[in-house]
């Protein structure tokens, strides 16, 4: 088949277009988005009609892909590590029901939090589950991990995770396709109680589960992405994961002197820990992300004080791991960034000029300037977040999301007397309706402004879920008709949106104000 070059992202895709996908289902979020928009731009999805609409959020995702797999067809279903959260009882419980078609879970990690709130290691959520984790350490071994994956999936009965990192999703190289594989037909299982999970069932379907760990382990041991390299050196026995495996090979050029056990597939092959843990006189763990493999080793009697890595500082304990950290660690050259002269000064994130939310913002510091330390704002996820930087300098909170809504309801519950949320209309689908629902049953004294540019802006603007249903979702949670303001966030109108900003916030119950302005980056590139 051809060569292509893809982003990690797309080989990812690529993959699952050819081992015959029927659907992808996620909501856009760095460093997975590219992986379900690949597959929109692929020409054959059309003719294949392979599902490739976004869900609403996460849990709806994961929730969509096995129903897909509940009726025997291949699903892919993909998110970053923070929507993993949002995906977890389904994902849970997904493990116990087993699957029929082939359903392969991506989770994207971000050490470092180059986008995200922190960076959690979605290993760890495969681990709960008890199910096998794919770990490619560069984009061949991403397109062949899903391509095999669907297989593994349906021959295993569970999900399969593959966990990526931002390293290997947004760079760059040759990927070898393999044959196109056609789509399942519709078939269902022979088990009608398979997916009802009543609790005798599931307590069946449990046991079914941990039966089969053993052979989930077994296939670890004899899988061809996990490898042991014996070096000439017993100093070292070096465990390297996914991309942290490619970071010891680049400081190696001429080949690694001391033992390595590539590890691409859990669970964790023991066998191969244990040969090492014989041969070697101390254990490396490099892995990016948490140490996931770290805390098992430590865990085994007499490897204590054997086991260097992210606990002890023998590499950094937070961020990304990279070639640099690894040198460092072996005493070798490194070439990390030298010190930056004063002159250069950091250029921080910014909206965008005649962005929408800097028009809301603008109006909305007035009002609460002069409410002074009487009002607080609860931010979310997504563009509108910057309005903590300068200029604005205008929210208080950000959490997760859909948080700013009820935590801005809990302010208002524990006496605050004027709470704002400022929430985007992606986000407010994604997960903010529910909290609304809270503060109306309630009728809890909260501004929420749901700043609506008609787009996922932050991901790239992807279609939102919400466009031109706001109102009407506002109305259907039990919103006062009155108390329901649609304003264009444009500076001539300027002194009409602080005088509702400031009608509202002065309400003693519910209201919502949405200022409504096309992203103009959306806006830009329909004209072109």
């Amino acid at each position: 088949m051809s060569k292509l070059l893809l982003l990690g992202d797309e080989a990812i895709a690529q993959a699952a277009l050819d081992a015959g996908l029927s659907g992808v289902y996620a909501y856009p979020g760095t460093p997975s988005t590219e992986i379900t928009e690949y597959i929109q731009n692929k020409t054959e999805q059309s003719a294949a009609k392979v599902h490739c609409q976004w869900s609403t959020n996460e849990k709806t995702a994961m929730e969509a892909a096995l129903g897909m797999s509940f009726a025997g067809k291949r699903a892919l279903v993909c998110m970053k590590h923070v929507g993993v959260n949002v995906a977890a009882d389904a994902f849970i419980n997904s493990a116990i029901t087993g699957v029929v078609g082939g359903l392969v879970f991506v989770a994207a990690d971000d050490p470092s939090m180059h986008s995200s709130q922190n960076e959690q290691d979605s290993r760890f959520y495969a681990d709960f589950a008890m199910i096998p984790v794919l770990e490619p350490s560069n984009q061949q071994e991403a397109y062949d991990m899903v391509y095999q994956g669907f297989k593994l999936s349906e021959e295993l009965e569970v999900p399969v995770m593959v966990r990526i990192t931002t390293r290997l999703a947004h760079s760059r190289s040759g990927v070898a396709r393999k044959a196109e594989c056609p789509q399942n037909e519709l078939h269902f299982s022979e088990d009608p109680k398979q997916f009802v999970l009543l609790p005798a069932i599931a307590r069946v379907r449990y046991q079914k589960l941990l039966d089969a760990q053993a052979g989930f382990l077994a296939r670890s041991e004899s899988s061809a992405f996990n490898r042991y390299e014996a070096g000439t050196d017993p100093r070292y026995g070096i465990i390297a994961s996914g991309i942290a495996y490619n970071y010891l090979m680049e400081n190696f050029p001429d080949g690694c002197p001391y033992s390595v056990l590539k590890v691409g597939q859990y669970p964790l092959p023991m066998s191969f820990v244990s040969k090492m843990a014989e041969e070697c006189a101390s254990l490396v763990v490099l892995e990016d992300g948490y140490p996931f493999i770290e805390q098992r080793l430590n865990g085994l009697p007499g490897q204590g004080s054997r086991v260097l890595g992210r606990l002890n500082g023998f590499v950094p304990r937070t961020g990304e791991l990279n070639p640099d950290h690894v040198a460092k660690a072996f005493g070798l050259p490194s070439y990390e960034t030298f010190e930056l002269p004063d002159v250069v000064q950091m250029r921080p994130p910014s909206l965008c000029a005649g962005c929408g939310h800097r028009d809301m913002y603008d109006a909305l510091n007035e009002v609460v300037a002069q409410k002074g330390l009487d009002s607080k704002v609860f931010g979310d996820i997504g563009c509108y977040t910057l309005g903590y930087l300068p200029p604005f300098k205008a929210i208080h909170a950000c959490v997760d999301m859909g948080a700013s809504i009820t935590m801005a309801k809990g302010a208002a519950d524990a006496g605050l007397p004027y709470a704002v949320a400022v929430i985007g209309d992606s986000t407010f689908t994604h997960s903010g309706m529910t909290s609304l629902l809270d503060a109306v049953n309630e009728n809890s004294p909260i501004t929420v402004i749901i700043s609506d540019n008609e787009t996922t802006g932050m991901t790239g603007g992807q279609a939102s879920a919400g466009t031109g249903k706001l109102e009407a979702i506002c109305l259907g949670l039990g919103v006062d008709p009155a108390h329901l303001h649609v304003l264009s966030p444009l500076k001539k109108h300027h002194d009409e949106m602080v005088r509702v900003i400031r009608q509202e916030m002065d309400y003693p119950g519910v209201s919502v104000i949405i200022p409504r302005r096309e992203c103009v980056q959306t806006l830009a590139r329909k004209k072109r």
